[in-house]
């Protein structure tokens, strides 16, 4: 795949070192790491190999990734492999896309709170969707699900919001089969809606109370109780919002959207337009207008820019991708069977091997010929490979 013209890792190297120096201590260590990570990121600062075609002898230099989940560059292929563990779990059923998103005034504390506002977000969103899912009054089954939590706005602002993925039903509560939603309904959006904001209203005060929260600069006040009462009163009063898209077009569909969402961060690098040392342009959407015009261009400071990506660096250790109800990690094989079962779906073969008599196309083909690449090298960090060879047998190869 060709090198994109410009990269986050470009305006990193260039800015980065003016920046750190600009904010020092005032820089968490998680955002210096994401930083130098990106900066290096398949560069020989983090060492490679070298390939060699056995047909043709193309050679090829291959920098190792940096593997951290907020590089734009390492989140192809790590996508790639979580969409593969999940093909399996796909069931043959109408897939619904539900979206929670917090107010503006509990976007600003999650600022400095992450790791607490974002599980509490995770926790209302799938605990409202379970309990609606088994009121009898709406499906009356229990349901399965994937959430998936962004921190961003299309402009680098700090907007925290779920992405759920659920199957278009569940399992009766009797366990008996399989009860369906409407067609083209999952839930009641203003249902859902309401009890979301008194789930998380709820387990942010608990928190408050145990003194989980750090409130800094004009939030500073909020750290008293009967001030951060008075602060969150309007909240309990405006209609939160929770949107439901149209159900998928399929499982494959399912999938396709999943790569798109699982493993994306703020910013990819093909909206970058262009860096001129001092100032960033990249394309972005504006959500408040519809048609053509939604699709604008910013630009952005390069130390701004640097800084509103740094945002969205997600605390150490925090899973940004979780499973719930029938899909959590504790039963989800069990239950994923099950429900195969209730729907007639052909069970899956996980021990299945592949057939030896098949040919093994190349996991790296060579863009030359198609033929099989080998490594002939590897180097340690910070390193270059050797030169190639100069024989003219191997100039006449090439």
């Amino acid at each position: 795949m060709a090198r994109p013209v410009l990269e986050v890792a470009d305006i990193f190297r260039a800015c980065g070192p003016a920046w750190r120096r600009a904010n020092a201590g005032h820089i968490r260590l998680g955002q210096l790491k994401v930083m130098s990570a990106i900066e290096r990121c398949r560069t020989a600062a983090l060492g490679g190999h070298v390939e060699r075609c056995e047909d043709c002898a193309h050679e090829f230099v291959a920098y190792n990734s940096c593997r951290n989940r907020h590089c734009p560059k390492c989140q192809g292929a790590a996508a790639r492999d979580w969409l593969a563990a999940r093909q399996d779990e796909l069931l043959d059923v109408p897939y619904y896309h539900v979206v929670f998103t917090v107010p503006a005034p509990i976007a600003d504390m999650a600022y400095h709170n992450k790791a607490v506002i974002y599980d509490i977000l995770f926790k209302a969103a799938s605990e409202t969707l379970i309990t609606i899912a088994a009121d009898p009054k709406h499906l009356g089954a229990r349901i399965g699900m994937t959430a998936v939590l962004h921190t961003w706005g299309s402009a680098l602002t700090h907007h925290p919001h779920v992405h759920v993925i659920v199957p278009g039903g569940g399992i009766s509560l009797d366990g008996t089969h399989w009860v369906s939603c409407r067609p083209g309904f999952f839930l009641p959006v203003r249902v859902l809606s309401r009890l979301f904001r008194r789930l998380f209203l709820e387990k942010l005060t608990t928190a408050h109370e145990a003194g989980r929260l750090a409130f800094f600069n004009e939030l500073a006040p909020l750290a008293d109780a009967k001030t951060f009462d008075a602060h969150l009163a309007p909240l309990r009063k405006t209609e939160w919002v929770v949107y439901a898209k149209r159900p998928f077009g399929g499982p494959e569909a399912v999938l396709a959207y999943l790569s798109r969402y699982t493993h994306r961060i703020a910013i990819s690098n093909s909206r970058l337009i262009a860096f001129d040392g001092a100032n960033v342009t990249f394309r972005w959407k504006d959500y408040r207008t519809k048609g053509r015009e939604r699709y604008k261009t910013m630009t952005l400071a390069a130390h701004e820019f640097i800084r509103r990506f740094l945002i969205h660096v997600l605390p150490g250790g925090f899973h940004r991708i979780r499973h719930y109800g029938l899909f959590a990690n504790g039963g989800r094989v069990h239950n994923i069977e099950r429900v195969r079962q209730l729907l007639a779906m052909p069970a899956t073969d996980h021990d299945q091997t592949p057939d030896a008599s098949e040919p093994v196309p190349p996991a790296r083909p060579c863009p030359c010929c198609g033929g099989r690449m080998i490594v002939i090298e590897t180097f340690e960090r910070g390193h270059q490979p050797r030169a190639p060879p100069t024989s003219s047998a191997w100039i006449n190869r090439l």
